[in-house]
């Protein structure tokens, strides 16, 4: 199967969102936050913390939802070259190939550790940290869609 695509920004955005709420530590961290918060916001209420004390909570608590939710994303697609090149991919038994208009590379399948499905993309992971996006547009329907899914579910091991 042979795919071709580009990136729009929008959707990658997106996407890279999911791939930081998806960090085990961010979730944990989002989990404490949003704790602290809710404490913050009981402990006002009953009186026991100033105004000043919430204040400051929430402002920290929004400050770490906007950084996630905006400033990561932002930052790493500005930094990534990748996204603002044509792409073509190619699956195939044994490995999987992706090349542009510089060249290409292979890799074989068990490079993958994991994959991620998000409403617009494959997130395919090499590492904890390091993954490429494949987005859904570059197949040709919802048939070949669903035939790539299988194929990563097929070669993927989790």
């Amino acid at each position: 199967m042979t795919i071709s695509f580009h990136y729009d920004k929008r959707k990658v955005i997106q996407a890279l969102r999911y791939h930081f709420i998806s960090r085990p530590e961010l979730k944990i961290m989002i989990i404490l936050v949003n704790v602290f918060a809710f404490t913050a916001a009981a402990l006002f209420y009953f009186q026991k913390v100033t105004s000043l004390a919430f204040l400051m909570g929430s402002f920290l608590w929004f400050f770490f939802m906007m950084s996630i939710w905006f400033l990561l994303p932002g930052i790493v697609y500005r930094r990534a070259a990748t996204f603002r090149d044509h792409f073509t991919m190619q699956f195939e038994e044994d490995n999987f190939t992706l090349g542009n208009e510089r060249g290409s590379r292979s890799w074989p399948w068990k490079s993958l550790q994991k994959y991620l499905e998000s409403p617009h993309f494959f997130h395919l992971y090499f590492d904890s940290r390091s993954f490429f996006l494949v987005p859904k547009e570059g197949c040709k329907d919802d048939e070949e869609v669903y035939t790539l899914r299988k194929l990563l579910k097929e070669k993927i091991r989790k």
